[in-house]
């Protein structure tokens, strides 16, 4: 590898040869104190970790507060010694030369003092400061180049089909040398090149006349292959890869699951097997797990730190290779660049070619990720992105424009994707697609041998963490269950047992995954705290025939009364500390109380002696029910097809006068009629039940009032007059407007409203002046995601 002394030494050469020999040896003598001093500090410079780019900019410093010390005062003096190579390009005559002077005197301030080990930051500040060098010299020589008549002038076309090109020619000339991918796609400063790069890398000017178009030739679709299940796991266990205890973790889960995995591909390859299923090309950028995100995950795996979401994204791997696409797994900024063909630099710039991935699985820092480094191609390209999104994000949050003017903060959302590209860890929010994860499912005998060995007296505190201990109220309802049971805790400690513990509590310390099995498949009783909120421990707790005891929340707990919730992108109001197993499940297997209430809790507890209940695990939550989940996303998600543009407001899209919309017999609820007009659809048409919800009501409650599931991607065709007609809400204005309520009705002024923008539609939100018109529809048994004909 190329040390950095060897790339400045090329650059001295290269401005010796440039510069004119009356600048010669002002420069000279400024570039040997610089070259003295990068070979004083002996071969330091060449240790630059294997595959870094000359245009990567690291900020990291090592050593002491002596070396950052340091290390700050010549970052300083680089800084000026760039700013005195910006002049450079301005120098055209003997009466600058004061300006090389300066230069040269910058140079010579530089002094070898005090420098310690591991001084690799230095060495990336001499390569980014070549690299300016290197520019403008290209800038200079491409000036000269039309002075001398060498090169023509390229005239900037006037295109009303292109109107921003001017302002980028503008832009480009005060800022091409910003980012240094901008040198790689061939700009030299000059206008010619920026019309080129403008026109051919990005689209804000028009085709070149003179340019060869045949030279970069349409690339045609690779064809089409069927997706086929696979049940061999190595190729997927070599992906994931090693030297983070998390990927060893998420390994484990992974080699553990395989069988169950493997059995129910078989089972939905049986129930699917008429269904020609297409193979996609699939990128896993793992955000939150790379080292610029800071990992924090990682080191926590072995001491009781948070696992939910390597859990699910060990299930997601799992499930799409099952599935049988075409993965490949990015855990590192560097992975993700070359997966997706990033160009060197800063970001600034498109991929280097078309996006070579059907589909895009990463978090919130992934995307952060793949916004800093794409440029403009994210904005093309988004509509491939799922984002893995734990508690969900309501779309009022999603839009940027309209969460910034109605003040929906947030640290996560304004990222303008299409509600549905969120996935979430629990079916919470129907604006959002449920991803989920899997617990381990028991056979018949596995069962019955359970029910056989439970323990009656034992209880499992939910907490494998000492701060979930600290829960103010946590010991009078201990005391309660002492008297009992036995109570079992799995907290993590290193040294001696955590004060937080009571001396009751038999703590045996952080249990891998098949000991935690063991000790749930005894116990009869497993009691949350209140945090953490919607985890998978709890369905693994029932799955092996556990009674999960939770709290309830009064009030709820939401963004507007508690720190967890603060900031992040959902105005949900939480129940309880799990809001799925509490209104999915429900009793017996779970029960929800006022832990405040002892007179309430012993008589629980009480009530929990007696009965007995069979291990229970959800479909949805399944290997199959996973795959089957995943599979009809993949196959029918489309978010990168346009849709037909709304109709106007006071008109329809609707070819027939008669309503759309039929009453459904005995009901208030509508449904689209089959001799209507048909159209393309996920889920169908056939799906959907309309309603008013009334006033103050979300349309989430009232759907799930009527036993239905709101499905936000059936709004468009109920945003229609003819739908307030239907449901006989006389409208005396239909206006239309950004509203994450519309489309709605206002009984105190008889005005009805229509959504001006489909990334407002959202099943959340209610007012006090409005009825919402709801597009609901049916579910599957055991599967809320999938409508019954959705498959």
């Amino acid at each position: 590898m190329i040390s950095a002394s060897s790339d400045l030494s090329i650059m001295v050469r290269r401005c010796l040869l440039t510069f004119k020999p009356f600048r010669i040896f002002v420069v000279g003598i400024g570039f040997f104190s610089l070259c003295f001093l990068m070979t004083s500090l002996g071969g330091q410079f060449s240790t630059k970790r294997p595959g870094d780019s000359p245009f990567t900019v690291r900020a990291e410093v090592l050593g002491g507060q002596e070396s950052r010390g340091v290390l700050r005062k010549i970052s300083d003096m680089l800084e000026v010694i760039m700013k005195r190579m910006d002049a450079l390009s301005k120098v055209g005559n003997t009466t600058d030369t004061h300006r090389l002077d300066e230069l040269s005197s910058a140079l010579d301030r530089i002094q070898p003092i005090g420098l310690v080990e591991r001084i690799q930051a230095i060495a990336q500040n001499m390569s980014d400061m070549a690299v300016r060098v290197e520019q403008i010299l290209q800038r200079s020589m491409a000036g000269n180049r039309v002075r001398d008549g060498t090169l023509g002038q390229c005239g900037i076309p006037k295109d009303p089909r292109y109107p921003d090109c001017l302002g980028k020619i503008d832009w480009m000339r005060a800022r091409w040398t910003s980012d240094p991918c901008y040198a790689f796609y061939g700009v030299d400063g000059s206008d010619c090149s920026f019309l080129v790069y403008l026109s051919e890398v990005e689209w804000f000017c028009p085709p070149l006349a003179w340019r060869n178009q045949t030279a970069t030739p349409t690339l045609n679709p690779p064809p089409k292959k069927q997706a086929v299940f696979q049940s061999d796991i190595g190729s997927l266990l070599e992906q994931v890869g090693t030297g983070k205890e998390s990927l060893s973790f998420m390994k484990r889960r992974i080699r553990r699951m395989a069988a169950q995995w493997a059995s129910a591909a078989r089972r939905l390859d049986d129930k699917l097997r008429s269904h020609w299923r297409e193979q996609k090309m699939i990128l896993v950028h793992v955000g939150f797990l790379t080292e610029e995100s800071g990992d924090v995950f990682s080191p926590k795996v072995l001491k009781g730190g948070p696992l939910g979401e390597m859990v699910q994204w060990a299930d997601i791997l799992t499930a799409l290779h099952v599935l049988g696409h075409n993965l490949k797994i990015s855990v590192s900024l560097k992975e993700l660049h070359g997966f997706l063909g990033v160009p060197p630099g800063r970001g600034s710039c498109p991929l280097t070619g078309p996006l070579p991935f059907d589909l895009i699985y990463t978090d919130y820092h992934g995307l952060q990720q793949m916004k800093q480094h794409m440029g403009l191609s994210l904005r093309k390209h988004k509509c491939h992105i799922r984002v893995i999104d734990t508690f969900g994000t309501e779309p009022a949050y999603n839009h940027e424009g309209y969460a910034t003017l109605h003040g929906y903060r947030t640290n996560w959302g304004y990222w303008n994707l299409h509600g549905q590209q969120y996935m979430t860890m629990f079916p919470h929010t129907p604006d959002n697609s449920f991803m989920g994860f899997v617990a381990e499912e028991l056979n018949e005998t596995e069962k019955h041998n359970i029910q056989r060995n439970k323990v009656n007296n034992i209880a499992v505190v939910y907490g494998k963490e000492a701060s979930m201990w600290k829960l103010q109220g946590k010991e009078k309802f201990l005391a309660i269950l002492h008297r009992y049971m036995e109570i079992h805790g799995t907290v993590y400690y290193e040294t001696q047992r955590p004060p937080e513990v009571p001396a009751f509590v038999k703590n045996h310390g952080l249990l891998p995954q098949q000991e935690l099995q063991q000790l749930l498949r005894k116990a009869k009783l497993f009691i949350g705290f209140g945090f953490p909120y919607e985890g998978p421990a709890p369905l693994e707790a029932i799955a092996n025939g556990c009674i999960f005891l939770q709290p309830k929340f009064n009030p709820p707990h939401s963004s507007l009364n508690h720190d967890f919730f603060r900031g992040k992108p959902t105005s949900r109001k939480v129940s309880s500390q799990h809001p799925y197993a509490e209104q999915y499940i429900g009793r017996p297997h779970v029960i929800t109380i006022d832990f405040n209430n002892s007179e309430e809790f012993d008589a629980t507890i009480r009530e929990i002696m007696r009965i007995n209940v069979e291990p229970f695990l959800p479909y949805e939550y399944t290997c199959e029910g996973m795959l089957e989940r995943v599979h009809a996303y993949i196959q029918n998600q489309d978010f990168c097809s346009p849709e037909a543009p709304f109709p106007p407001v006071n008109s329809s899209w609707l070819s027939s006068p008669p309503s759309p919309f039929l009453l459904l017999p005995n009901s208030s609820i509508l449904t689209w009629a089959s001799n209507a007009s048909s159209y393309k659809s996920w889920p169908p048409l056939s799906a959907l039940r309309l309603l008013a919800s009334l006033e103050g009501q979300s349309c989430v409650d009232a759907c799930q009032g009527a036993g239905l599931i709101c499905e936000p991607a059936l709004y468009r065709f109920i945003n229609i007059k003819e739908a307030f007609s239907a449901l006989e809400l006389q409208c005396d204005g239909v206006e239309s407007e950004m509203n994450h309520l519309f489309p709605a009705f206002s009984a105190e002024h008889a005005e009805c409203g229509l959504q001006q923008d489909p990334l407002l539609f959202s099943c959340a939100g209610s007012s006090a002046k409005y009825q919402r018109l709801c597009p609901c529809r049916d579910y599957r048994s055991g599967q809320v995601a999938l409508c019954r004909d959705c498959l």
